[in-house]
């Protein structure tokens, strides 16, 4: 079968030290995909978890990168939405079964299908023992069923949208589906990748936020994203004060924590979702607290196609954009570091341009 050479970077081998120029192969497009040209690519924590393989699951060789923006360079026969020049976007996911319930609701994100969705990089979200593996966005270019890829709104800064394809979806979809609404009174814990713009959503949509982050430092730039409110976690005082006031907290937090110190936040029916968190919580849950005033603690998982384009619009709409910082892959190493090191100032986006200066045999 015929194949298209690629070249990217990624880790190549089950020890991770450092990722790596490469080259792989993809498959022309059918006639339900297309081929995009990568632009530019955001940099998400979860690639370096992946590529860690923090999770136990990881399929090397791995090409991160599900924040994708680029160009289509050629659509299949029965492509209808998209045509050479488009610029578009990729997001977590590049299949699913298409048959079950979620599917079928437009929220491929909960696949129940056998190997549930397919992601981006790193195969199916259900490894069938197969080995089944595919490759992200730090690449040259990528093949897609036109089903999911998004277009890109022309109001967007095309260097600096990548990261709602991930970190937009993510905070919008919970903020959605709990009925975030004028005059909801929203806090949103961490200030990072996810938390600025869960601010900057949540303020749009209307709500009265209250950004909670244990860097001082933070409060300004909290404060410009839209949070009417910071309050520093460290500062027991004036959380105990914030008692029984938030309807709803989103919790952006990528690592354990302490959730029973926010709970007591919420107002009776108060909902917390976890979004940044892929592991266990640092304490169990102390039930009481969320019994006394029928509390509800939920995690929530990036959104679906619908709602990914739907976001990208209401982001146009509302000009909102990702704070960014462009960088050339031959810096993703260091930019891994500093993300370990939580020296990040919100997301990077790698300029794929900068992968034609490799030459990767």
């Amino acid at each position: 079968m015929e194949t298209l050479k690629a070249k990217g970077y990624g880790a190549t081998g089950s020890i991770f030290s450092s990722l790596k120029p490469m080259t792989f192969e993809r498959t022309p497009p059918k006639a339900d995909e297309v081929l995009i040209d990568i632009l530019y690519c955001g940099v998400c924590h979860s690639d370096l978890h992946q590529v860690k393989n923090d999770w136990g699951n990881t399929l090397y060789p791995c090409v991160p990168g599900h924040e994708i923006v680029g160009k289509v360079i050629e659509a299949g026969s029965s492509v209808t939405k998209y045509k050479m020049g488009d610029t578009v976007g990729v997001g977590c996911m590049i299949d699913s079964c298409g048959h079950c319930n979620p599917c079928q609701e437009e929220e491929e994100n909960y696949c129940e299908g056998p190997v549930s969705w397919t992601a981006t990089y790193n195969g199916p979200m259900k490894p069938d023992g197969s080995g089944y593996n595919t490759f992200g966005g730090y690449s040259d270019k990528i093949v897609v069923k036109e089903s999911f890829v998004l277009r890109i709104p022309d109001a967007l800064d095309v260097k600096s949208v990548a990261p709602i394809l991930c970190a937009g979806i993510t905070t919008y979809s919970p903020l959605k589906h709990w009925g975030i609404k004028q005059g909801s009174k929203v806090g949103v814990v961490g200030v990072g990748g996810l938390g600025h713009m869960a601010i900057k959503l949540a303020k749009a949509l209307g709500a009265e936020v209250t950004a909670i982050t244990r860097d001082e430092e933070k409060r300004v730039d909290a404060e410009r994203f839209g949070a009417g409110q910071v309050l520093v976690s460290t500062d027991k005082e004036a959380i105990a004060k914030k008692e029984l006031t938030l309807d709803f907290i989103l919790v952006t937090i990528p690592d354990e924590f302490e959730v029973n110190a926010y709970i007591n936040l919420l107002k009776k029916d108060g909902v917390l979702v976890t979004v940044g968190l892929l592991a266990p919580y640092a304490k169990a849950l102390n039930n009481m607290n969320m019994a006394m005033h029928r509390r509800t603690i939920a995690g929530s998982l990036i959104g679906g196609i619908a709602e990914t384009q739907e976001v990208l619009d209401f982001c146009a709409e509302h000009n909102i954009l990702p704070e960014t910082e462009i960088i050339k892959i031959q810096d993703i190493n260091n930019a891994f570091d500093k993300m370990q090191d939580q020296e990040v100032h919100y997301r990077y986006v790698i300029d794929m341009q900068s992968l034609k200066e490799e030459e990767i045999s």
